[in-house]
């Protein structure tokens, strides 16, 4: 019981602060916009909790006693930090202030992913975005754990633990050198790449990208040539140019100019992406973020939109059939 007694409320230091400030407790309250009798009632009350008076009461007003003086600057600073900490608290759930951890699985050069951070930044300037890459299981495992907000990931599938939801697609295109043969074409289809030999890069997402060619591929009743290589996907690209073997990428990466390659797409074949998340994320700066990307795949779905470099989202949904890749 004492102890509650002796519990500072804030506003008991709001209308002491204002009372020292203004030396009257009515011209504390009109700035308050409470009544005089509560801004007394309210200082008597501080006094008795702190077992001493604050002012010297006089006709014309009230001034700090030397107690009143000693303790106005930690008032002040009490004040102050809640301030500033309710303020810092209100920034974060406008998503004015924050970070969100994404996980990327393809090219952020262009295309639906670029344009949604772009967006993003405009309006939330002062959220950091931290971008890392790595497989599917890395992702899903950081999601789980909340230690990543969301993974774009390829594929329409379910996953154990997470909310999912489709996003866009775009259209799979073959590497060439830029003298190969097919470099002349403007697409090709599998048949014609039924005896090339292909790389893929033992970084994510080279496994994925290896199991979808060897499926394609054997579909074609060809023995898959693909080689794993210790590169990165830019110096993977440098293999092709040279004339190593051929790979393929998604759309995105195909805004980027690559000296001594093409990009030719694959007749028919369009990759998926999702963004996965936690059911238990309540980071309102990745909220926002996600609520952005609905909207923008909303409105994609509903028809093409200028300014789209690699006209992706301008396809609609993808079919019911099994993920490109994974």
């Amino acid at each position: 019981m004492e102890r509650r007694k002796r519990e500072i409320e804030i506003r008991h230091l709001r209308c002491f602060v204002n009372a020292a400030d203004h030396g009257s407790f009515r011209k504390a309250g009109s700035v308050m916009r409470i009544r005089q009798s509560s801004v007394s009632r309210c200082i008597r009350d501080l006094e008795d909790r702190l077992g001493t008076s604050l002012f010297h009461r006089h006709r014309s007003g009230v001034s700090l006693n030397r107690a009143g003086h000693q303790f106005l600057p930690r008032a002040r600073q009490t004040i102050r930090g809640l301030d500033e900490s309710l303020h810092a608290i209100a920034l974060l759930g406008r998503s004015e202030n924050g970070r969100i951890k994404i996980g990327i699985y393809s090219s952020i050069a262009s295309g639906f992913l670029a344009e949604l951070l772009r967006s993003f930044g405009d309006q939330h300037n002062d959220v950091q975005i931290q971008l890392i890459d790595g497989n599917p299981e890395e992702h899903l495992a950081a999601i789980r754990q909340l230690e990543l907000d969301v993974a774009f990931l390829t594929g329409t599938r379910a996953w154990q633990d997470c909310d999912s939801a489709f996003m866009w697609s775009e259209g799979v295109f073959v590497v060439l050198p830029e003298r190969h043969e097919l470099a002349i074409l403007t697409a090709v289809d599998w048949h014609e790449l039924s005896c090339e030999a292909f790389m893929v890069s033992e970084t994510a997402p080279g496994q994925e990208i290896y199991d979808y060619l060897v499926r394609k591929l054997a579909d074609l009743s060809c023995h898959p040539d693909i080689h794993v290589q210790s590169v990165s996907r830019d110096n993977l690209l440098s293999l092709v140019a040279i004339g190593r073997g051929l790979t393929v990428v998604s759309e995105a990466m195909t805004a980027t100019n690559y000296p001594g390659l093409v990009f030719r797409p694959i007749k028919g074949e369009r990759l998926p992406f999702s963004a996965i998340w936690s059911p238990n994320n309540d980071n309102p700066a990745f909220r926002r973020l996600l609520s952005m990307a609905r909207a923008k795949a909303e409105l994609e779905k509903r028809g093409p939109i200028s300014g789209h470099s690699c006209g992706i989202g301008q396809h609609g949904a993808p079919s019911r059939t099994r993920d490109p890749w994974p």
